[in-house]
C-alpha cells in the first residue's frame, strides 16, 4: 500500500459507536462497539487528516456520543447529526461550536427526522449556521424528491445512492449542485469506479470519499483496495480532489490545509 502514503484523505462519513452512550435497536438491529481508537487503529494505514463523524439510525436523536467523540478526534474532525425539528436556535449554535456541520435525513433506515420537516429544518439549519442537509436514500427515490431537494440551499446522498435504478436523476441533482459521498461500496448494486468516473464528469467537485467504517449491516465491509480503486478510475490529480478537497470545502473545515 505504499502508494496511499501520500494521499491526504478527509473521511467525509464513518460513525462512532460508544457504549458509554444510547443506543436504539433500529429493525431489530444493533452494531458492535467502534470506539474512536478501533476507526484510529482501522485507517493507521491511511493519511487521514480529519472526516466527519455521522450518526446512525441507532443512535437516533442522541448526539452526547458525537460530542465525546469530537472532543477526542480533534479540530479537523466534524459532526452530522440527527437532529429534531424542535431544536432551538440556541441548541443548533452550541452544536455549531461543537464542530456540528449537518444534520442527516436517514429514509433508508429511519431513526432521524421525518422527511415532512426536511425543507424546513434544511433551510433552517442553513440560515442559522450554514449547516447542510445529508440525504441516506435510495436513488429510486429521487424522482419524486426531486423538486424539494432541488429547492434545498445545501445536500448531500449518502453512498452512491445505493442503486442503479434511478442514478440518472442523481446526475441530474449533480448538475445542480448537490454532493455525493463515494461510501459504502459494498453496499451498491452497480459498478462503482464506472458510476464515480460518471459523476466527476458531470462535477469534478461533487464526489468526496468515505470509508464508512465500521460498515454496519453492509454486505461487503470497507477494504483498503477501496482506495486503490478510486485512485485507479479517477487518476492522481482529480482522486486527490474527491479524497480530500471536496469535502474540507463542503464541511468548512478551519485552519490551514
Amino acid at each position: 500500500m505504499e502508494s496511499l502514503k501520500g494521499l491526504k484523505i478527509f473521511d467525509c462519513h464513518f460513525h462512532i459507536i460508544d457504549r458509554r452512550f444510547p443506543l436504539v435497536s433500529n429493525q431489530g438491529y444493533l452494531p458492535e462497539y467502534f470506539t474512536c481508537q478501533d476507526y484510529l487503529r482501522t485507517t493507521k494505514n491511511l493519511n487521514i487528516m480529519g472526516g466527519a463523524v455521522v450518526s446512525g439510525s441507532f443512535q437516533a436523536f442522541d448526539y452526547s456520543y458525537l460530542l465525546a467523540a469530537l472532543k477526542e478526534l480533534g479540530q479537523e474532525f466534524v459532526g452530522v447529526v440527527n437532529l429534531r425539528v424542535t431544536a432551538s436556535d440556541e441548541e443548533i449554535l452550541m452544536l455549531h461550536k461543537s464542530r456540528i456541520r449537518g444534520v442527516r435525513f436517514n429514509l433508508f433506515r429511519g431513526g432521524s427526522e421525518a422527511i415532512e420537516h426536511l425543507k424546513t429544518l434544511a433551510k433552517r439549519i442553513h440560515e442559522l449556521a450554514g449547516w447542510h442537509v445529508e440525504l441516506y436514500v435510495d436513488s429510486r427515490q429521487l424522482k419524486d424528491l426531486y423538486p424539494t431537494i432541488t429547492s434545498l440551499p445545501a445536500v448531500s446522498v449518502d453512498h452512491l445512492g445505493l442503486s442503479k435504478e434511478g442514478f440518472s436523476t442523481l446526475l441530474r441533482l449533480v448538475e445542480k449542485g448537490i454532493r455525493v459521498k463515494a461510501t459504502g461500496f459494498g453496499r451498491v448494486n452497480m459498478n462503482v469506479k464506472e458510476i464515480i468516473q460518471a459523476i466527476c464528469q458531470v462535477d469534478p467537485v461533487a464526489l468526496m470519499f468515505g470509508t464508512d467504517l465500521p460498515s454496519t449491516r453492509a454486505p461487503r465491509p470497507f477494504r483498503l483496495e477501496d482506495v486503490l480503486m478510486v485512485l485507479d478510475a479517477l487518476g492522481e490529480e482529480l482522486a486527490q480532489r474527491v479524497f480530500y478537497r471536496n469535502a474540507v470545502h463542503f464541511y468548512r473545515i478551519e485552519g490551514p490545509r
